[in-house]
C-alpha cells in the first residue's frame, strides 16, 4: 500500500472524507453544480462545457492549448471556443442539418475536432468522433450503423479513406473538409467557407437531459461494433468524476493523452476538464517519451491522465527518464484503459515522485466508476473504490437470468453496478435485445470478473470471456501478466488459455522484452521458473512465446482474444480498433 498524507498536499484533494461524501452524495446535488440552460430550458453538454464559462470570469482563460506536430501552437480561450462552436452550430443549421441527426468527426487531434464535437451538441445533433487511423471499411460500417448525415474530416483522410466508400452511404449528405485543399464535388464543403464565415451568435434550443448526445462505438469479440448511446445528462457524471477521480481544481493544467476517437478522449479529453473550467493540453503528435516529458515540463501540467501502454513504454527507459526535469507542477497522475500492473504504479513513484492512480470504467458506463482517489491510500494493482453515487456489487449469474450477491471478501465474481448514474448508456443503437442482456433487474452486468478485499478495494481478475479454466482452477490473466512483469526483462505480457486434453486449458503467455534482453530459450526457461516461483505450478504459464510487440487497440488495450484467435486458428473478429502497425 502507498500511504497518503492528504494534509500535506497542495491544493488539498477532493474527497478527504470518503465515507461521509458517499453517505451525503446524490446525483441531484451533483447536477446542482452545473447551470442548466437559461430560463430552465433543460441541460446541454456544450453549454456546461463552454458557454457558462464564456459568460463568466473564466471567459479569457485558455480552454484548449493545442500543440501541433511541427511545433505550431494555438490557444483557444473559453470566449473564443464559445464563438467557434457557435459558428459550427450555425453552419449545420444553414445546411439544414436537423436536431438528432448524427455528426461524425474523423481527424487527428486538431482544434477543429473539438469545435465540431461541441458545436454539434449545441445544434442538438449527436456527435460521434472516430479514430483517424480507421480504414475505409470500419469508417463505412460506423457511418452506416449511425446513419451519419455529416462527416467532418481532412482532405487527405477523405481522399484516402472516404471517397471510395461514399457511394455506400446515401444518407451522408455533407462532408466538411478541414484544410487548405479546396473541396470539389457534390456535398463537399470547405470549413473555411461554411464555418469560419458563419455568425458568432447562436442560441441553444431547449434540450431535454435525456436527448441523445454522444454515440461511442465499442468492438465486440465478434460481429459488428456496438453503438453505445449517451445523453446530455451524462455531463453531470463527467463533471463530478473529473473533480473526484481526477482531482481537478480551478487552476489546473490538465493533459489527457487519449484520442477523442476513444470514449476517454471525449469524456475526459474534451468534456470533464471544460466543465471544470481548467486548461486542457491537446497534443497532435503520437507517443514519444522525450516529447511527452517536454510537454509535462514546459506546459507545467498538474494533472496527467494516460494509458497503461504508454506508461509501460516509458518504463522501458528506466526511472532516470524524468531525472533533471522540473516537474514540480505535476501533482496527480492517473491511468485508464486496462488494469495497471502494480509495477507501473510503483515505477511512477520512483520516476516522478508520485504514483499512478488506476481507475476503472467502460464505454457503456460513460464515466469513471471505480478509482484510486488522490485523498486515499493506493493499493498498487487495485481498481480502487467506487465513486460516490455508484453502488458496486460482485455477483454470480444464475440460470434463470437473475444474479446472486457475493458478500465474502476475496471471492471472484462479476462486477455489477446498480442502474441510475447519469452517464450510463441508454442503449445500443438498433440493438435493443443486445442492450437488455447487459442487465439483470436493477443491475448492469459489466462482464468483468473482480474480487473485493476487506477494505472495500476492488481488484480486477479478467474479462469473463478471458478467464482461464485449468484443472478446476479459474485463473485471471491479469494476475499472471503482473507476475511476469515483475521480472526485470519483461516490458509487457499477455496471457491466454490454450485448450489442453488433460486439464481443459493451459496458461500460455506472450511476452515483449525490454531492450538488451534476448528472446532465446534461456530467457524462456528463466521466465517460466520465475512465474512458477511467484504463482505456483497450477497457475504459472506452461508456454511462453516472445513477441516484439503485442497487438493492441489504439486506446492501448492488449487484444488477448486476437492472440488466442491467431494461436488457435479461429476467426479474428472485429479488428477495426487494432493499431495499424499490428495488422
Amino acid at each position: 500500500m502507498i500511504a497518503k498524507n492528504p494534509a500535506s498536499l497542495t491544493p488539498p484533494p477532493h474527497l478527504l472524507d470518503y465515507d461521509r461524501e458517499c453517505a451525503e452524495f446524490s446525483w441531484e446535488k451533483a447536477r446542482a453544480l452545473l447551470d442548466g440552460l437559461p430560463q430552465g430550458r433543460g441541460l446541454n453538454i456544450a453549454h456546461e462545457a463552454v458557454d457558462r464559462h464564456a459568460a463568466g470570469p473564466k471567459a479569457d482563460r485558455v480552454a484548449l492549448r493545442w500543440i501541433g506536430k511541427a511545433g505550431a501552437r494555438r490557444n483557444l480561450t473559453y470566449r473564443e471556443l464559445h464563438e467557434a462552436t457557435n459558428r459550427f452550430a450555425n453552419a449545420l443549421k444553414a445546411m439544414d442539418v436537423e436536431r438528432g441527426e448524427r455528426v461524425f468527426v474523423l481527424m487527428g487531434r486538431l482544434p477543429e475536432l473539438y469545435v465540431a464535437v461541441l458545436g454539434a451538441l449545441k445544434a442538438g445533433c449527436v456527435a460521434s468522433p472516430l479514430f483517424s487511423a480507421f480504414g475505409p471499411e470500419p469508417i463505412a460500417l460506423r457511418l452506416e450503423i449511425g446513419d451519419g448525415r455529416v462527416l467532418v474530416t481532412t482532405p487527405g483522410l477523405f481522399n484516402r479513406k472516404v471517397a471510395a466508400i461514399r457511394d455506400q452511404l446515401p444518407g451522408l449528405r455533407h462532408v466538411i473538409l478541414v484544410g487548405e485543399e479546396q473541396a470539389k464535388g457534390d456535398g463537399l464543403h470547405d470549413w473555411a467557407e461554411v464555418v469560419e464565415t458563419a455568425d458568432n451568435d447562436f442560441v441553444i434550443a431547449p434540450t431535454d437531459p435525456e436527448d441523445m448526445a454522444l454515440l461511442h462505438f465499442t468492438s465486440g469479440t465478434t460481429g459488428r461494433p456496438k453503438g453505445a448511446i449517451h445523453v446530455h445528462e451524462a455531463i453531470v457524471a463527467h463533471h463530478v468524476t473529473g473533480r473526484y477521480a481526477l482531482d481537478l481544481h480551478d487552476d489546473d493544467v490538465f493533459w489527457c493523452t487519449a484520442d477523442p476517437g476513444w470514449v476517454t478522449g471525449t469524456s475526459y479529453g474534451i468534456l470533464a476538464p471544460l466543465t471544470n473550467g481548467v486548461t486542457s493540453i491537446v497534443l497532435e503528435a503520437e507517443f514519444d517519451a522525450a516529447m511527452w516529458l517536454d510537454i509535462l515540463e514546459q506546459e507545467r501540467v498538474s494533472i496527467w491522465y494516460t494509458a497503461p501502454t504508454a506508461i509501460r513504454m516509458m518504463m522501458r527507459q528506466g526511472t532516470e527518464l524524468a531525472r533533471g526535469r522540473d516537474l514540480s507542477a505535476l501533482r496527480f497522475m492517473a491511468s485508464v484503459g486496462e488494469p495497471l500492473n502494480p509495477e507501473a504504479v510503483i515505477w511512477g513513484q520512483q520516476a516522478f515522485g508520485i504514483p499512478f492512480h488506476d481507475n476503472w470504467w467502460q464505454t457503456e458506463t460513460g464515466g469513471i466508476m471505480i478509482s484510486n482517489f488522490a485523498a486515499l491510500d493506493i493499493k498498487p494493482g487495485s481498481m480502487g473504490r467506487p465513486m460516490p453515487g455508484i453502488e458496486a456489487a460482485i455477483v454470480r449469474r444464475l440460470e434463470d437470468g437473475d444474479v446472486s450477491m457475493i458478500e465474502e471478501a476475496m471471492v471472484d465474481g462479476e462486477l455489477a453496478l446498480r442502474k441510475g448514474w447519469p452517464s450510463m448508456m441508454r442503449g445500443y443503437l438498433h440493438e435493443e435485445e443486445r442492450y437488455r442482456k447487459c442487465f439483470a433487474g436493477d443491475w448492469y452486468l459489466t462482464g468483468d470478473l473482480v474480487r473485493r478485499d476487506s477494505d472495500d478495494y476492488f481488484w480486477f481478475v479478467g474479462r469473463a470471456d478471458d478467464v482461464i479454466k485449468s484443472a478446476g482452477h479459474l485463473i485471471g490473466p491479469f494476475e499472471v501478466e503482473s507476475a511476469l512483469m515483475e521480472h526485470p526483462a519483461v516490458a509487457e505480457a499477455a496471457v491466454i488459455g490454450k485448450p489442453d486434453p488433460t486439464i481443459g486449458e493451459m496458461v500460455k503467455a506472450f511476452v515483449s522484452l525490454r531492450p538488451g534482453h534476448l528472446p532465446d530459450e534461456a530467457m524462456r526457461r528463466e521466465l517460466l521458473g520465475h512465474a512458477r516461483k511467484c504463482l505456483g505450478a497450477a497457475v504459472a504459464p506452461k508456454e511462453i512465446d516472445f513477441r516484439e510487440n503485442l497487438p493492441k487497440t489504439r486506446s492501448g488495450k492488449i487484444m488477448r482474444r486476437l492472440l488466442r484467435a491467431r494461436e488457435l486458428g479461429l476467426p479474428e473478429g472485429d479488428l477495426s480498433t487494432l493499431e495499424s502497425d499490428e495488422r
